[in-house]
């Protein structure tokens, strides 16, 4: 398995990751040579268009060794997926050409893109660009504007369109904002750009049933739905090495005042024994979910919105779990846990910093709940 292969060379890396908030060449390379930037590319610009289960399954592995590495692997893997919706000459460009092309994007809430001959002028600043450092292209994410200055608007529903306009790294300014908590590696940065010409067709729509040119499964559903599942891979990871390092930690300890190991408490025996239920239930919800929603893909669905509601729903409590399983890890441990030289510190720090994240915020069950009662739902996460 590519993901097992490069384990060590992760978990070697990781306190370098941390230290300077990037991913090192040297890993890199490896991951690389792995293609694992390339799993949800499509095979037609030399990726490998894996299956939404099997994409779980490398995230997670690689997150129990560092979680940074996993984000950003995550993170390239749903915006490579735009190569289905460039045309194929594009594409082959961008991805096809360079085995190291890797993009990346952020919001931004104060940005623009004016019509134009051939074009886009595009202006405004975008952050939270997760694995942009290490990227070959970026992806500025803007409303259009006409010429004159008025929204380009949607003919049938009145809404501003939208646009994804996609640009070299070196093209961009750069400012380090990523002092973070956690998952300091995946140096999440700002970029900015002023007047930059972009043509037309470097620009791509995130609706992916409007214009996708890929015939595959995979592209029956939106990146949304693989990053829900992706970063749930971050959060099982995280957790998975957590528990299995607080094991460690109770098999030796005998805490300050007592005369037995931590693993003879009723309490911590207990607990464990529900953070581990509680974390492998969530998990297996969101994949057996994903294993049903992927057989009618292959069968020639497109994905429902209820099928969307189901994995929104099962990856978001999947992330919760796992910081409930975290946060059990990290307390019984105790004083133990505290010191930057324990792995439970930056699980800690990791697994906090993915429920800020939008993946992974409460407000996603609101939807959910709404949707299934027939009340006014926002979808655009789901």
């Amino acid at each position: 398995m590519r993901a097992e292969a490069v384990r060590p060379a992760v978990a070697a890396a990781s306190n370098e990751i941390e230290a300077s908030r990037r991913l090192p060449p040297a890993l890199l390379d490896r991951l690389h040579a792995a293609r694992l930037f390339r799993l949800l590319l499509p095979r037609s610009s030399d990726g490998i268009e894996t299956d939404p289960v099997t994409f779980f399954h490398v995230i997670e592995t690689i997150a129990q060794e560092d979680a940074s590495t996993a984000w950003c692997l995550s993170q390239a893997g749903g915006c490579a997926m735009s190569a289905a919706y460039l045309d194929l000459p594009v594409a082959q460009a961008i991805f096809g050409s360079d085995p190291r092309a890797v993009l990346a994007w952020g919001p931004g809430p104060k940005v623009k893109a004016i019509e134009c001959e051939g074009g886009y002028r595009v202006s405004g600043v975008w952050a939270f660009a997760s694995g942009g450092r290490h990227a070959t292209w970026l992806g500025a994410h803007c409303p259009i504007y006409r010429a004159d200055g008025s929204p380009r608007r949607d003919a049938t529903t009145g809404e501003q369109l939208e646009r994804t306009m996609l640009v070299r790294t070196e093209d961009v300014e750069w400012t380090d904002i990523w002092n973070t908590v956690g998952l300091r590696g995946t140096a999440s940065d700002q970029f900015a750009l002023n007047d930059f010409f972009v043509r037309a067709d470097h620009s791509i729509t995130r609706d992916f049933d409007k214009e996708c040119r890929e015939s595959g499964p995979l592209y029956r559903m939106g990146n949304g739905t693989c990053y829900q599942v992706g970063f749930a891979g971050v959060a099982c990871g995280i957790a998975r090495s957590a528990l299995d390092g607080f094991v460690d930690v109770a098999r030796n300890k005998v805490p300050r005042g007592a005369s037995r190991p931590l693993r003879d408490n009723a309490a911590v025996q207990t607990n464990l024994a529900v953070a581990e239920v509680n974390l492998r239930a969530a998990r297996t919800y969101l994949l057996q979910s994903m294993a049903e929603i992927w057989k009618d893909l292959s069968a020639g669905s497109m994905i429902t919105v209820k099928q969307r509601i189901i994995i929104r729903m099962a990856s978001t409590h999947a992330i919760h779990k796992a910081r409930e399983a975290v946060d059990f890890a990290w307390n019984a441990a105790g004083a133990t846990a505290i010191f930057e030289s324990h792995p439970l510190e930056r699980r800690f720090r990791d697994m906090h910093t993915v429920t800020q994240q939008l993946q992974g915020q409460l407000r996603h069950f609101e939807t959910v709940g709404a949707w299934m009662m027939g009340a006014e739902a926002d979808l655009t996460f789901v």
